[in-house]
């Protein structure tokens, strides 16, 4: 543990788009990314190395664009150009407001606003003490930014995947939105959540996590604090891994 009470050197955080509209209906509260951003600097003075990979669900959703009679895949790229809005915005809260030296790289070509996405460069900001915003998903249709995140999270050997969710704490054994009495899952195994489909995050992501055995924790974003705690080894929302962790002492 590092001598600021991290746990982790590296992490990667997955911000849903869900997040980036607050307590609108569509599109940006800016209250929210400023929350956001606020959340992020706390990581940084906390020693922690930390990239962050953005989603787009609050400026669209390809399934529902393709649901609607649109080509999937022309509605999918459409998708990785909302999240390279949430990105910038989030970009210029960080930079703008709270000091945060912040890099933005995508997956898809739109040089004039962001970095390509190059793996040893994103590490090499990493090392530098900037946060890394990484938009545009992997860059590729049919495949979404929880694949992303399950992806980057190994490419640029962080420790731990932080789910960040909007009004959800946790991972639940069926959906609290229509059973009230669904019980919150402390610990899961990658093998559950995939079997029983919990919606953790999509089953090529989950099995991503696994092959490499990257913990996950599945926490709601907005309880003030949450990523310093978890970061700083307490056991907040619901934890997926291979093995439930011995409590310490």
């Amino acid at each position: 543990m590092s001598q600021n009470g991290a746990r982790y050197r590296r992490v990667l955080l997955k911000l849903s788009g869900e997040s980036f509209k607050g307590t609108r209906g569509f599109g940006i509260d800016h209250d929210a990314v400023s929350y956001m951003a606020r959340q992020i600097k706390s990581v940084r003075q906390m020693g922690v190395e930390l990239g962050v990979v953005v989603g787009g669900g609050n400026i669209w959703r390809g399934a529902e664009a393709e649901a609607l009679g649109m080509d999937r895949a022309s509605a999918d790229y459409a998708g990785m150009l909302a999240t390279v809005i949430n990105a910038l915005t989030l970009q210029d809260a960080l930079e703008r407001n709270y000091d945060v030296d912040t890099r933005t790289q995508s997956a898809i070509n739109v040089q004039q606003v962001a970095e390509p996405y190059i793996r040893r460069r994103a590490i090499r900001h990493l090392e530098k003490g900037r946060v890394v915003l990484f938009a545009s998903g992997i860059g590729s249709p049919f495949m979404t930014t929880d694949t992303a995140a399950a992806l980057r999270v190994t490419e640029i050997d962080a420790e731990i995947l932080l789910m960040a969710k909007h009004g959800v704490d946790g991972v639940y054994e069926s959906d609290p939105n229509t059973n009230p009495n669904a019980s919150r899952l402390d610990f899961i195994t990658y093998r559950d959540a995939i079997t029983k489909r919990l919606g953790v995050m999509d089953t090529t992501a989950l099995s991503l996590c696994e092959e490499n055995n990257i913990p996950i924790v599945v926490f709601d974003l907005f309880v003030e604090g949450s990523i310093e705690r978890i970061i700083s080894g307490e056991r907040v929302g619901s934890l997926v891994a291979e093995t439930e962790p011995i409590p310490a002492g």
